[in-house]
C-alpha cells in the first residue's frame, strides 16, 4: 500500500538525461522537471531543457497563437465553495461580492480569478445533475460583480458525471447564461475538443482548464491548468507545461497541506500561478498567516511584470551563489532589464542571494521594500543579498522601481504566524420545545447517558467538520470511501420523537393556517400541484423543504426537530418508522465554522445512485448512519429524497 504521506510515483518529479544524445521524448509529459543536486550539472540540465523544448514543440507541431488572444494573466484563483459563508449570507438569502473581494484584498492581496465549486458532495442526494446545482437566478449577477472588480469567474465541471445525455452541450449554455470566462475540469486533465470548440463559437478568450498533467498536444489550447499533487525535486526544477509554453499558467495546489511553502516557491520560480483552497468540499484547510503573507507580496510582481514572468528569456537556477546556500532565483529578462525571483529554501538567512555580471546596476527589491547588500567579489562581479527568511521570497530588478506599498514587509513575513488557523465546526444551540405530555402520534424516550456509535463513509468532506486527510498526497481508496465510525457520550433529557416524517397534509396545514412563505421560494413544495399535495400522496412524508422551513413547521406545532442523538438513540430503540418512499429526515445538528454550514441527516432514503461512488450516500440506513449534507441556498438544498419529524421535550411534573 501506498504511504499516503509521500508522493506517489505519478507525482514526482522527473530526471532531466543530461547525456547530449539522450532521447528527451521521455520529459514530454512530466509534471515538473528534476534539477541535479550538483551546480556544476545545471549548465548541461538548462542545455538539454532547451533541447527538449525546441524538439517537443516540433513533435507536437506547436501553435501558440491562442495565447496571443487569450488572457494569461491569471495567476491567483480561489476555488470558492458557492455557498460560502464569506459569499452569501444564509439568513438574508443573498450574495455579497464586495465582501468576498474586499477580504481576499486583506488576506491573499487578492484574486485574479474564481471557481465557483457547487455540487459535490451534495449532489447524488437525489436524481439532479451538476447543471441542477447551478440553476440560481442572480448567478449572471454574481458573475458580473466579480467582473466589476476585475476578477474572472469560472464554472466547476465535472466530466466524472454521465447523467446528463448532452453535457458539453449543457455546460456550454451554462457559461453563456452566466457569462462565465471559461471551466475548471475536475478530475481530468484535459478538456475534450468539443468543449473546446463551443467555447470558441460562444466568444473568443474563454479558457478551458483540466486538473494535473495537461498533455504536450492539448497545451496549445489550454492556456491554464490545475497543478495537483505536483512533488519538486530538492534543487528547485522547472514545471514542464510552463517551460514549454512560458505564458501558460499553473495553479499549485495541495488542498489538504497546512502549508503551503513548496506550491508558492515553484511558482514564483516559474513565473506562474497558485490555487487557493481553503474551504475543501466542507472543510477547513484555511492557509496560514506566514502563507498568506509570502502571496501576498508576490502579487504586485504579478500583476506588474507579467512580461518579465512570462519572457522568453527564462533562465532558472541563475546566479546562484555557491558555498551551499539554499537560495534559488530564476532570472527573466525584458527589453534588456533583468529580473530575478528568489527563494530561501532553507532557515532564515542573511547573506548573498544572486552572484550577477550587471556591475554598476541598481538593485530595487520589489515585493517587501526591504534594503538590499550590494556588494562585488574578488571577481568584480556584483554580490546581492540581505536578509530573506525561512521560506520566503523577493524580486530584484536590475534598475530603480518604486517598491510594492502592499507587499508583506521583509520582518512582517519572518513574524507571521506560520500555524494552521483553525476554526471549529459548532453545533447551532437547539432552543427547547417544552411539553407536559406525549403529543398524540409520538413516543416517549426516556433520558440519561447514551454511549453511541456513529457510523458514516468517510469522504473527503469529514463528517464534523474535521480535514480527513491532512499533509497527505491524493487519497484513494481503500482510505478513501471505506466505512468510518465515531464514539459519542451524550446526555438527553426526556424527549417524545414522532412515530413518523411530517406528511404532505401535515405541512398543508401548516401552511394554510400561518400563510408561511419561504425567504427563498425555490423548489419550494416542487412535487406539489397547483398549491396542494399531489392527489393520492397526502400520507407521503413531505419533501422539497430545507431546514428553514421544517423548523417554521415545527415551531407552529410546538414542536422542534430531533438532534442526530435523538433520532438514533429513538431509532436504535425501534421507536420510528419510515414513510413511503422512505426520505432523509433533517435534525437539529446543524453546524458552522463561519464558512460553511452543514446538517447531519439521518435515516436514509429509498433513492440511492451507485453509478458513482463520488455521489452522495444514499439507502435506507441503520440508525447509527450519519451523513454530512452541506447547506445550500437559493433553495437547492429542497429535495425530494429528504423530509423531517418533530420531537418535544418532556417537562416532568413538580419540575
Amino acid at each position: 500500500m501506498l504511504n499516503p504521506y509521500v508522493p506517489r510515483p505519478i507525482d514526482r518529479p522527473t530526471d532531466v538525461p543530461l547525456d547530449p544524445e539522450a532521447d528527451l521524448s521521455v520529459l514530454d509529459e512530466a509534471k515538473i522537471l528534476a534539477a541535479p543536486d550538483d551546480p556544476a550539472d545545471w549548465p548541461a540540465w538548462r542545455a538539454q531543457l532547451g533541447r527538449w523544448r525546441r524538439e517537443a514543440a516540433e513533435r507536437a507541431g506547436y501553435d501558440g497563437s491562442r495565447y496571443d488572444t487569450e488572457p494569461t494573466d491569471t495567476f491567483v484563483v480561489s476555488l470558492v465553495w458557492l455557498w460560502d459563508e464569506l459569499l452569501y449570507d444564509h439568513d438574508a438569502g443573498v450574495f455579497d461580492v464586495d465582501g468576498y473581494v474586499r477580504a481576499a484584498e486583506r488576506d491573499f492581496g487578492g484574486f485574479d480569478g474564481v471557481v465557483l465549486w457547487h455540487a459535490y458532495p451534495d449532489e447524488g442526494v437525489d436524481g439532479r445533475d451538476q447543471f441542477a446545482f447551478f440553476e440560481v437566478p442572480e448567478l449572471p449577477e454574481v458573475v458580473r460583480g466579480f467582473h466589476s472588480h476585475g476578477v474572472r469567474v469560472f464554472v466547476s465541471y465535472y466530466p466524472w458525471e454521465a447523467s446528463s445525455p448532452d453535457a458539453a452541450g449543457d455546460l456550454l449554455q451554462l457559461v453563456d447564461r452566466l457569462g462565465a470566462d471559461g471551466v475548471f475540469l475536475d478530475s481530468s486533465k484535459e478538456g475534450s475538443a468539443a468543449i473546446r470548440a463551443g467555447l470558441d463559437r460562444l466568444r473568443p478568450g474563454l479558457s478551458m482548464e483540466g486538473e494535473s498533467r495537461l498533455p504536450l498536444a492539448r497545451i496549445h489550447d489550454h492556456t491554464m491548468s490545475w497543478a495537483q499533487w505536483f512533488a519538486d525535486s530538492d534543487v528547485p526544477g522547472v514545471l514542464r507545461t510552463t517551460w514549454f509554453e512560458r505564458r501558460h499558467v499553473l495553479h499549485h495546489t495541495r488542498r489538504w497541506n497546512h502549508g503551503h511553502r513548496h506550491e508558492l516557491q515553484s511558482a514564483w520560480l516559474n513565473g506562474s500561478g497558485v490555487l487557493v483552497w481553503e474551504n475543501v468540499f466542507g472543510v477547513w484547510v484555511g492557509w496560514n498567516e506566514h502563507d498568506r503573507a509570502t502571496l501576498r507580496s508576490m502579487r504586485r510582481v504579478q500583476r506588474d511584470y507579467r512580461p518579465w514572468l512570462q519572457s522568453e528569456n527564462w533562465t532558472p537556477l541563475a546566479d546562484h551563489p555557491g558555498g551551499g546556500v539554499p537560495v534559488y532565483a530564476s532570472r527573466w529578462e525584458h527589453d534588456g532589464v533583468a529580473l530575478w525571483t528568489v527563494v530561501n529554501r532553507g532557515d532564515d538567512h542573511d547573506g548573498p542571494w544572486l552572484v550577477v555580471e550587471d556591475g554598476g546596476a541598481v538593485f530595487t527589491e520589489l515585493t517587501t521594500g526591504a534594503a538590499l547588500d550590494v556588494s562585488a567579489d574578488a571577481a568584480g562581479r556584483t554580490v546581492v543579498g540581505g536578509r530573506l527568511p525561512a521560506g520566503g521570497v523577493a524580486a530584484v530588478l536590475a534598475g530603480p522601481a518604486e517598491p510594492a506599498a502592499d507587499g508583506a514587509r521583509a520582518g512582517e513575513l519572518a513574524a507571521a504566524d506560520p500555524t494552521f488557523p483553525r476554526r471549529i465546526a459548532e453545533r447551532v444551540p437547539v432552543a427547547a420545545a417544552p411539553s407536559p405530555g406525549v403529543p398524540a402520534g409520538s413516543v416517549r424516550v426516556d433520558g440519561g447517558r447514551h454511549d453511541l456509535t456513529v457510523t458514516y463513509r468517510v469522504r473527503e468532506t469529514g463528517l464534523y467538520g474535521e480535514a480527513p486527510y491532512v499533509d497527505e498526497w491524493k487519497p484513494l481508496p481503500p482510505r478513501l470511501h471505506q466505512p468510518g465510525t465515531a464514539h459519542r457520550r451524550v446526555h438527553l433529557g426526556p424527549f417524545a420523537v414522532e412515530r413518523t416524517e411530517v406528511t404532505n397534509d401535515d405541512f398543508a396545514a401548516f401552511l394554510a393556517a400561518t400563510g408561511y412563505r419561504p425567504r427563498r421560494p425555490e423548489r419550494f413544495l416542487a412535487h406539489w400541484v397547483d398549491g396542494a399535495p399531489p392527489p393520492g400522496q397526502g400520507e407521503r412524508p413531505v419533501t422539497h423543504v430545507e431546514l428553514a422551513d421544517a423548523r417554521a413547521y415545527a415551531a407552529w406545532a410546538g414542536a422542534r426537530l430531533p438532534t442526530e442523538d435523538e433520532w438514533q438513540v429513538a431509532g436504535e430503540a425501534g421507536l420510528l418508522s419510515r414513510g413511503s418512499p422512505a426520505v432523509w429526515n433533517l435534525t437539529e445538528s446543524e453546524h458552522s465554522d463561519g464558512r460553511t454550514r452543514f446538517v447531519i441527516l439521518k435515516g436514509g432514503s429509498d433513492w440511492e445512485d451507485t453509478s458513482s461512488a463520488w455521489y452522495f450516500d444514499g439507502g435506507v440506513r441503520e440508525p447509527s448512519f450519519s451523513a454530512k449534507f452541506l447547506l445550500l441556498g437559493a433553495g437547492l438544498g429542497r429535495s425530494s429524497s429528504i423530509g423531517f419529524r418533530c420531537v418535544v421535550d418532556l417537562v416532568e411534573e413538580g419540575r
